[in-house]
């Protein structure tokens, strides 16, 4: 009656690794600005702004985001969004709320969850995001200045014995050979 199927099924996307926050923008903190680049990137706080991250948003219970656009791989949003998501995957939590038009390739939602605005769901999406480079301009040149420092190693002296029978330390120092 049910058969079952032998030939595995490929996926069209690859499998993404499960993302880390690599930063964080605390609860007590407003933020005006924009966050480029690549990694993980929690918000708890308040920001305004650009957002145009290779890699996950997260919009804590507490975080409050206006954008006008955010494009990110991931987007959770426990908080509130208002501005337009373009995502490849987006997820809306029970606590979460979004004013804005969202395109996406995959949508998730919790009940209690709210969303004000149209969904595209699209097969792929272009995120139209910059290549990360390895490094800054002034991590680069911090970089390079440090490597053509001269590093001092201080000469480690020799820790005392301690005779506990006589309450005296002595220390034993070697003699360096001349050869």
């Amino acid at each position: 009656m049910f058969k079952r199927n032998t030939t595995p099924t490929e996926s069209s996307q690859p499998i993404q690794a499960v993302e880390r926050i690599t930063s964080v923008l605390g609860s007590g903190l407003i933020w005006h600005g924009s966050i480029n680049g690549a990694g993980g990137v929690r918000i708890e706080g308040a920001f305004e702004g650009e957002i145009a991250l290779r890699g996950m948003l997260v919009v804590g219970e507490t975080g409050r985001v206006t954008c006008e656009n955010i494009r990110a791989n991931a987007v959770i949003v426990a908080g509130a969004v208002k501005g337009n998501i373009t995502t490849q995957k987006l997820e809306i939590r029970a606590s979460g709320r979004v004013w804005g038009d969202v395109v996406t390739t995959a949508f998730v939602t919790e009940e209690g969850a709210f969303l004000r605005g149209q969904i595209r769901m699209e097969e792929r999406v272009e995120l139209e995001l910059e290549a990360a480079p390895e490094s800054t301009p002034g991590e680069a040149a911090q970089a390079e200045s440090l490597a053509a420092t001269a590093v001092v190693v201080p000469a480690v002296m020799p820790l005392p014995k301690a005779d506990s029978s006589t309450g005296t330390s002595t220390v034993v120092r070697k003699r360096k050979s001349t050869s």
